[in-house]
């Protein structure tokens, strides 16, 4: 089959568009025909690597995918050769307490597609059939591909962990990427007011298009805190999603008593520091939370295939472009999802 993997780490010169072996489906798998992948930031965090990180090398980018079922292992009982799927890409060992518990992104044994192991840029994967979310015959694979990992990680930090009510004010830093598309659209289905903390004039016109209802150009405020305390009517707000993570001191300012941050990731950095007396003084949540469990995932795709979550895909490219499309991503020129057609 064709895939783009590489054999080390590195910048994107090391991807290869090239031939790999043909996966066969074991027990409780399903071979999983792709049209389409999606990019996250996280594929590049990989390609690069970090102290520690351990693959089996060549590794295989990619956590997204959706394409049709073309082959079932043994033990598969609910999909048929030719069903359109979409991929959760949180992959829990179905056996530990917490995947018995329904509390599958806590696995003890988790894996990401893409991450640990081989993922989606390729033509074909094995997935486990619970993996799996069937596709009306009119949804777009593209769309459903960058909908998945970002769409199931903002409901489950939004909805089941942080929370969030109708009439809640809900600021997040950042516009441009998957989870902040994904975060806007969940907040104002859930009758939040919603805030966005953006780089640009342009991404911040693609946010309101989205339903944000107060703009924050953080390149010509570099006191957010400030220009968004002053944008809310001299009050703090009630949420702030915050994945850049050098950016809590101003996220922890920009709340109310009370106030909750959440957050799924550190685009910005993983170790930074924070006053602590804004968290103790403020009664302040930090709450993390990392994909969504299988219940999650079905729920929130369901509101995507019904239009009720409308995913933004940025631009598309051939899958041997996978080396462009990370630098466009890298680079943050897109507003929403890069997709790899396959």
């Amino acid at each position: 089959m064709k895939t783009v993997l590489f054999y080390k780490h590195g910048g994107p010169e090391v991807l290869e568009y090239t031939e790999f072996s043909m996966p066969a489906p074991k027990a409780g798998e399903i071979l999983v025909r792709l049209h389409a992948a999606a990019l996250n930031r996280m594929d590049i965090f990989v390609r690069n690597g970090w102290p520690g990180l351990k693959l089996e090398l060549p590794h295989i980018n990619g956590a997204d995918g959706a394409g049709e079922v073309a082959g079932l292992g043994t033990d598969t009982n609910d999909f048929e050769i030719g069903d359109r799927v979409v991929i959760n890409a949180n992959i829990g060992c179905g056996e530990c307490e917490f995947c018995l518990s329904q509390r599958d992104n806590l696995c003890s044994n988790w894996h990401l597609l893409g991450e640990t192991i081989r993922g989606t840029y390729a033509e074909y994967i094995c997935v486990p059939e619970r993996q799996l979310f069937k596709l009306p015959e009119s949804f777009d694979f593209h769309a459903a591909a960058a909908s998945a990992l970002v769409y199931q990680t903002a409901w489950h930090s939004m909805v089941k962990r942080g929370e969030i009510k109708a009439g809640e004010t809900v600021a997040i830093v950042g516009a441009g990427g998957g989870v902040n598309s994904a975060s806007i659209q969940i907040a104002k289905y859930l009758g939040a007011r919603v805030a966005v903390i953006g780089s640009s004039v342009k991404k911040l016109k693609n946010a309101e298009a989205l339903g944000a209802d107060i703009l924050i150009d953080r390149s010509q405020n570099e006191d957010w805190a400030k220009a968004l305390f002053i944008a809310n009517k001299k009050r703090g707000v009630d949420v702030i999603v915050d994945n850049v993570g050098t950016t809590f001191p101003l996220s922890l300012r920009a709340l109310k008593k009370g106030g909750r941050l959440l957050t799924v990731g550190n685009s910005g950095a993983p170790r930074f520091e924070i006053d602590n007396r804004f968290i103790f003084a403020k009664h302040l949540s930090i709450i993390g939370s990392t994909m969504s469990t299988l219940a999650d995932f079905s729920e929130v795709m369901s509101l995507v295939i019904s239009g009720k979550l409308k995913p933004v895909v940025d631009s598309t490219f051939p899958l041997e472009e996978a080396a462009a499309a990370q630098e466009r991503l890298w680079n943050g020129e897109n507003f929403g999802k890069i997709t790899l057609h396959i």
